[in-house]
């Protein structure tokens, strides 16, 4: 790919990009990077970029695009709820949320007529579909299919077969495609925020006051998301006198799960609770933690592989069960069975976490092939990668 991809004259006028997707994290945050990174590309290049976010109103990407100055209108959404049962797919609710995908359209192609896009980007989640059809059923223009998971996603699914290109996160995604879809295909990665390169070990034991723990054991990150992993944070608490003998632990357990925590640990000896940090939520320090942690234990989602394996980080990952789709136990998997993340799946307790992680806090070789095969698979320069397809789509 050409990361210098130059933008030919449109009459003097900025490039225009709608962007489409949300719903989580996991499509909104890409979607954002990549916005950042074709503004400061065509930037370099002396010209600007309008953008125009479309999603689900009352929703993240609202409230994203809102903090990051991009404009935003919503349209009607209907989620299509996955059921192996025929019948469960004509349940009132389905039948309710499908009815509304129509009007979706017309919103979406009210949008698209008004603010000629040069081109789409969607990253998934079912606010997608009505933008993503009306861009290419009704208003012709080049739609970019983004998806991040080993999988796609049920949206992106749906719009897979008519999309000028689909970029996809992983070279095992390839073979999965339809094979109509397959020479609309690129491998470009998953954006990763350009701050999670940016850490430094040192400030984290600054910032977070870590003066009691000992450096010459190896530093365990511990994270559950945002919101905490109730499942990781009991495997965890069940076998913490054991990790703090061999490691040091930052525990970020959720806002809602710190005083429940605090009360099993408070008989902790003085030298292992110098060793533990819990926290209930890790924010802008979040990069030097990264940077400090020798192994981090997680759940899989396609935000944190991306993350982690373009930090060439090692993982033990717990999936999701619930995720759409099962995808996280496909994204664990396809690290695991790879050589690059431990992956817990089915029978999961704490005398298998502690399994697990045993090995890879007591020889440092074990975890340095870990992060160099996890590394392997990350791609630092995803976000360059999709401007790029992006760029193309559009003629530029």
């Amino acid at each position: 790919m050409n990361s210098e991809h130059r933008i030919p004259p449109r009459a003097g006028r900025p490039f225009r990009l709608i962007v489409t997707g949300g719903g989580t994290g996991g499509h909104t945050y890409p979607a954002l990077t990549a916005v950042r990174t074709l503004q400061a590309r065509l930037a370099g290049q002396g010209g600007g970029l309008d953008v125009l976010w479309v999603g689900k109103a009352d929703s993240l990407e609202s409230r994203v695009a809102a903090a990051e100055g991009i404009a935003f209108t919503s349209v009607a959404t209907g989620k299509i709820r996955r059921s192996s049962n025929p019948l469960k797919l004509v349940s009132p609710s389905n039948v309710a949320d499908m009815s509304r995908v129509p009007l979706g359209v017309l919103q979406a192609r009210k949008a698209i007529n008004g603010f000629r896009p040069d081109v789409v980007l969607a990253t998934g989640g079912y606010v997608a579909v009505p933008v993503g059809v009306a861009a290419t059923r009704l208003c012709r223009v080049p739609l970019v299919v983004h998806e991040q998971t080993v999988r796609l996603g049920l949206a992106n699914r749906t719009l897979a077969g008519a999309a000028t290109r689909v970029a996809v996160s992983s070279e095992s995604t390839l073979p999965l495609l339809a094979e109509s879809v397959r020479a609309a295909a690129v491998v470009t990665g998953n954006p990763v925020r350009p701050e999670v390169f940016t850490g430094q070990a040192g400030k984290a034991i600054e910032a977070l006051g870590l003066g009691g723990f000992d450096r010459r054991l190896p530093t365990v990150y511990v994270t559950g998301g945002a919101q905490g992993s109730q499942q990781i944070n009991h495997l965890v608490r069940d076998v913490l006198p054991w990790l703090l003998e061999n490691a040091n632990v930052i525990h970020q357990c959720g806002p809602d799960n710190v005083g429940e925590l605090r009360q099993h640990t408070a008989s902790l000896s003085a030298s292992s609770a110098a060793r533990y940090h819990l926290t209930g939520y890790v924010g802008a320090e979040l990069p030097d933690v990264l940077a400090l942690a020798d192994l981090v234990v997680s759940r899989s989602g396609a935000g944190t592989i991306a993350e982690l394996t373009a930090l060439g980080k090692p993982g033990v990952f717990v999936p999701l069960a619930t995720s759409a789709g099962n995808e996280q136990v496909h994204n664990a998997r396809h690290l695991a069975d790879n050589g690059a993340a431990l992956a817990l799946v089915d029978d999961i307790s704490a005398e298998r976490l502690r399994d697990a992680v045993a090995p890879l806090l007591t020889d440092p070789g074990r975890r340095s092939t870990m992060a160099e095969r996890a590394r392997a698979y990350g791609r630092p320069d995803a976000a360059e990668r999709l401007v790029d397809v992006v760029l193309a789509a559009a003629g530029a």
